[in-house]
């Protein structure tokens, strides 16, 4: 078993390493952005699987509940079965719900608290390869490198830092960016922290020695 897991382990390895390399040594590899873009209109937030959050119907405590998101997107609740909510902002949510509920309750008020965030699955960023924690993470505003860096706890002995790349996703097709961790998190390069955006994912590969 353990010799079945180190096979398995060194061809994941080899395989982040010979696809970080192979994007790197691309002639049209670019840096990604230093800084994150400012917008003047700040997008909703938008209820994603995994989300959790409560529901709050003024006046009404028994239909007052705290809920998760399914894996398919829905959620059940008092008098409502089945709700799909993914994509939806709380404010969008809450008016449906109050919809709903009006077959019941006259003049229901009802108010969405997020308690738990991860956002629908274009919206999140993932880390993938040398970090010490891999991981989906919600995106949020001004998001960079660093960020992403302190939340998967740095990376492990073996990363090739500076050989590390960003897959982007722009207008239907994908786009890589290197990224510098090594300078960044080593060196103390500030230059090095790029922004990330919604989709991102960031392939950290193994050194070769």
């Amino acid at each position: 078993m353990f010799f079945q897991l180190s096979i398995k382990s060194k061809i994941r390895s080899f395989f982040l390493v010979f696809l970080a390399f192979g994007l790197a040594a691309c002639a049209n590899l670019e840096e990604a952005p230093s800084a994150p873009s400012t917008v003047s209109e700040k997008p909703f937030y938008r209820i994603g699987p995994g989300d959790g959050f409560t529901i709050f119907v003024w006046r009404n405590p028994e239909l007052s509940t705290g809920v998760v998101v399914r894996p398919d997107g829905r959620i059940s609740v008092p008098l409502i079965e089945d709700l799909e909510v993914t994509n939806k902002t709380p404010t969008e949510l809450a008016r449906e719900i109050e919809k709903v509920l009006g077959q019941y309750v006259q003049n229901p008020i009802v108010t969405i608290i997020m308690t738990g965030f991860l956002g629908p699955y274009d919206q999140q960023v993932r880390v993938v390869g040398e970090a010490a924690n891999p991981q989906a993470i919600a995106f949020r505003e001004n998001m960079t490198v660093l960020d992403l860096m302190i939340t998967v706890g740095g990376l492990t002995d073996f990363a090739a830092g500076n050989r590390a790349v960003i897959l982007r996703r722009t207008n239907g097709s994908e786009k890589t960016y290197q990224v510098r961790l090594d300078d960044l998190l080593k060196e103390g390069d500030v230059s090095a922290n790029v922004a990330v955006l919604p989709g991102d994912v960031l392939i950290v590969p193994q050194s070769w020695f």
